[in-house]
């Protein structure tokens, strides 16, 4: 296939499934306004439902603050299962666990 059949091919693709067709509007939009936004960027986002610069930067930030909770969690979770196991095994080995013969 040369490159020209592949442009083709791909232009139609995005005609078929509607994408052309909603960048136009978007960009229309964006014409359409008049005041300008100072990121072009940020409102072809906003209007395909991508959320905006800041909610992604207040996103990632919950991310790694969830992320560091979560290694918390974790930490005391294999600490608490260490201490039980620890806990177990000198039960095991305790004269007051009825396997004294008595």
């Amino acid at each position: 296939m040369d490159r020209e059949s592949k442009k083709e091919s791909f232009r139609k693709y995005l005609e078929s499934s509607g994408v052309l067709d909603t960048l136009t509007k978007v960009l229309v939009a964006l014409y359409e306004e008049n005041d300008k936004p100072s990121s072009a960027v940020e409102f072809v986002q906003q209007k395909l439902g991508g959320p905006s610069i800041s909610d992604y930067e207040k996103l990632k930030a919950e991310k790694l603050d969830l992320q560091l909770k979560y290694n918390e969690l974790l930490e005391t979770h294999k600490e608490t299962n260490r201490q039980l196991e620890e806990l177990k095994n000198s039960k095991n080995g305790a004269p007051w666990n009825g396997d004294n013969g008595c």
